[in-house]
């Protein structure tokens, strides 16, 4: 029997439409545990993060000594070694490192939200171009109230969005799930 190449993924997908449905009820469950205790939820993200700039750290670190000559080693052994230690740093001081990161999200939402507007106004004769100026007012004032909340709210906003990060990936494998059952 031959398939084609939309048939084999599409019927392994639907004979396992319950496995989609129960990963999507775990991360609702993930989702509600983030949601009861926000810091908690934060000092993972941070764990999660620390985790892979090690593991970055690392990779550049064999990277370089793969290298012959010293210019070309040295510039990949320094970020190797400032990768692994902001990973270590991550692990050390969670609470610190979460208002570092919270910053930087902040800073990185102001500029998408401005680039957005810059794009959305560029845009103006073409339909939907309002929705692109919407969005990027939207994201540069998440981007502000972030700013404004920092560094108290660094507590808890990385959990805020791992929370809902899970609680839309379980809704929507689970919908998925259910719509492959049809």
């Amino acid at each position: 029997m031959v398939f084609g190449i939309n048939e084999l993924p599409h019927s392994t997908a639907r004979a396992k439409w319950g496995w989609f449905v129960g990963l999507g009820v775990l991360l609702l469950l993930l989702s509600g545990i983030a949601f009861g205790n926000l810091f908690v939820a934060t000092v993972v993200s941070v764990y999660y993060i620390g985790m892979l700039m090690l593991f970055g750290g690392a990779i550049y670190l064999v990277h370089a000594f793969q290298l012959r000559g010293w210019d070309h080693v040295f510039p990949w052994v320094v970020s190797g070694i400032l990768y692994t230690l902001a990973g270590i740093f991550a692990f050390m001081n969670p609470v610190l490192a979460s208002a570092a990161f919270t910053l930087m999200l902040s800073i990185a939402l102001v500029i998408a939200g401005v680039l957005r507007i810059w794009i959305g106004r560029r845009m103006k004769p073409a339909k939907g171009w309002a929705f692109i100026l919407l969005s990027g007012i939207v994201t540069m004032l998440a981007g502000f109230i972030i700013a404004l909340g920092w560094p108290i709210n660094s507590l808890w906003i990385l959990g805020l969005f791992l929370a809902i990060d899970l609680l839309f990936q379980g809704w929507t494998l689970i919908a998925f799930g259910l719509a492959l059952r049809r």
